[in-house]
């Protein structure tokens, strides 16, 4: 085992702190627990705009108009079919696939079959974006119901994403409690600065590769549990508890012994996580709606417990966790949810990557010996 290295305080382990690039997409104020898109508080937006808002405003930095509104609406319910060859692929080995593993493999297939694949053009490049976005649902759907041996069912016409993705999914029309729920969730996970995956598809789009290559990156980025998959270890924990009573005594026996409760903290946010407040409030309500409200009342247990115990705040993952198990979404599902929606976020910064691009090239500081001697194979101990 080589020694640790001696600690040097010029260097930013993580890149924690250090300021990569300037970014018009969204500022987070960890100490005050903001987060802005293009200059809109979460808040106003979670209240009251729509994914597709969303979606418009970071791409373009400025909300649409109603009738850009509809014409992204259409465009993305006309892009969202998936190509015959892919699909035909999909229902062959959906069953020995993984929900994150798949989403990177076919999201990549897909540049095989996009018509603007070579073209480079900044037109070319915001069309490849909004065939990504839209036809990221149709991907998770398809796998779901093909790896339950179901077929897949193509939802009417003239819904809006967040619909039409869970009409997908469980092959019927959805309540639209749960329909709203989504596309504020969607909202919500929209975009998060220089996250991890974001970082990835821009350190990809740095280099020139196409815009399916840098998203894939962030997808194989997302995958990596320290990034994705928190809110799959909530629902696990919570069914693991399975009753109010029990959370107090669960909760000290873990943190005895030194497990990690998922859900708490964040690595910028000092305060609540700005997006858990909303995620609470649509938990419980479609909890009502559902006639289960058990996996919300866990959850305000768990927080309250949490904030006694240890002085940490849910963040963005903890109450996504109930409400999607509330509204009958497969656990193992919950990550590539967080990606479909995170792709408006991801191909927002590809897209501004293209527009100032320079090589992100960061060194590090050697640690090694130096002044070795080759030694030839037979001479080597």
């Amino acid at each position: 085992m080589p020694p640790k290295p001696a600690e040097n305080p010029n260097v930013k382990v993580g890149l924690e702190g250090v300021i990569a690039a300037t970014s018009q997409i969204c500022a987070i104020d960890g100490e005050k627990g903001e987060l802005v898109y293009a200059g809109y508080n979460i808040h106003d937006l979670a209240e009251n705009s729509t994914f597709e808002e969303v979606l418009f405003l970071l791409w373009h930095l400025r909300l649409p108009t109603k009738r850009e509104l509809e014409k992204l609406v259409h465009d993305l319910e006309e892009n969202s079919e998936i190509p015959h060859e892919i699909m035909s692929f999909l229902e062959k080995i959906a069953p020995r696939l993984s929900a994150m593993g798949m989403l990177r493999t076919f999201v990549s297939m897909l540049a095989h079959f996009d018509p603007e694949a070579g073209e480079r053009s900044p037109a070319a490049n915001e069309n490849k974006a909004l065939r990504i976005v839209a036809k990221i649902p149709t991907l998770i759907g398809a796998f779901d119901r093909f790896r339950k041996g179901d077929r897949l069912v193509v939802p009417p016409k003239g819904l809006n994403l967040a619909t039409r993705f869970l009409h997908q999914l469980f092959g019927k029309e959805p309540l639209p409690e749960a329909s709203k729920a989504m596309d504020v969730a969607l909202v919500l996970h929209a975009e998060h600065s220089f996250n991890a995956s974001t970082f990835a598809a821009r350190v990809a789009a740095g280099t020139l590769t196409d815009i399916y290559s840098a998203t894939t990156a962030a997808i194989a980025t997302l995958k990596g549990p320290l990034h994705g998959g928190a809110n799959e270890e909530v629902i696990k924990m919570l069914r693991q508890i399975g009753s109010v009573d029990r959370v107090r005594g669960f909760i000290e026996e873990e943190l005895a012994e030194k497990r990690r409760i998922f859900g708490f903290g964040h690595r910028v946010y000092k305060t609540m996580d700005p997006r858990a407040t909303h995620l609470m409030k649509m938990s419980e309500a479609l909890g009502k709606a559902h006639g289960e409200t058990k996996w919300f009342e866990m959850s305000i247990a768990i927080q309250k417990v949490m904030k006694e115990l240890k002085g940490l705040d849910p963040n963005v993952d903890f109450y996504s966790a109930s409400l999607y198990q509330t509204m009958g979404i497969p656990v193992d599902l919950f990550t590539s949810i967080f990606g479909m929606s995170r792709s408006s976020g991801w191909t927002a910064h590809i897209l501004e990557q293209y527009r100032n691009n320079r090589l992100i090239r960061p060194l590090a500081e050697y640690t090694g010996p130096r002044g070795l001697k080759y030694v030839p194979i037979d001479q080597r101990k």
